[in-house]
């Protein structure tokens, strides 16, 4: 019996370890993401704070390859509230992604294809580091996301009526 209650905080305390921390959930509707990467994210301390806290933004943002480094660009990350405007850091800073050069290399490649671009899609934590995940996307039209919305509304009706039964 011991050992099954030890078992169950050791499983409660890794998806503690593994919590989301922003999303950004327009991504997912306004592009068909193709490939995803776990990135590690350069942070000074007060934007670690304010993360842990839930004061990330990640709608407006993007990724660029510049001189063969991620960057994470137009990520608003709340200033710290206990911290002093001297210590504090820039909400829109340009941020560096950390990525094995292999990676960038294949993000490049296919970046290189027409209407590719490179999308934020969560903050989480992985053990006490903080990770971004980011996504290979193409925009996708308008019909696009109609068809996507029918498809979803289908699923769900036929959800219901399983349910009913």
């Amino acid at each position: 019996m011991a050992k099954t209650a030890s078992k169950k905080k050791a499983a409660a305390a890794r998806a503690a370890a593994n919590k989301l921390l922003a999303d950004n959930r327009l991504a997912r509707h306004q592009y068909e993401i193709l490939d995803t990467l776990e990135t590690g994210i350069e942070l000074v301390g007060t934007e670690v704070k304010s993360i842990r806290a839930g004061q990330a933004n990640l709608r407006d943002g993007f990724c660029l390859i510049r001189k063969g480094e991620l960057q994470l660009h137009n990520v608003h990350i709340s200033p710290h509230s206990h911290a002093g405007s001297y210590f504090n850091h820039d909400p829109l800073r340009v941020r560096k992604l950390l990525a094995h050069r292999r990676e960038i290399d294949k993000l490049r490649g296919q970046l290189d294809r027409k209407g590719l671009t490179l999308i934020p899609l969560n903050l989480h934590l992985k053990g006490s580091w903080i990770k971004l995940t980011i996504g290979l996307g193409k925009g996708r039209k308008l019909h696009d996301k109609r068809q996507d919305e029918k498809q979803k509304q289908a699923d769900r009706e036929v959800k219901s009526a399983l349910a009913r039964y």
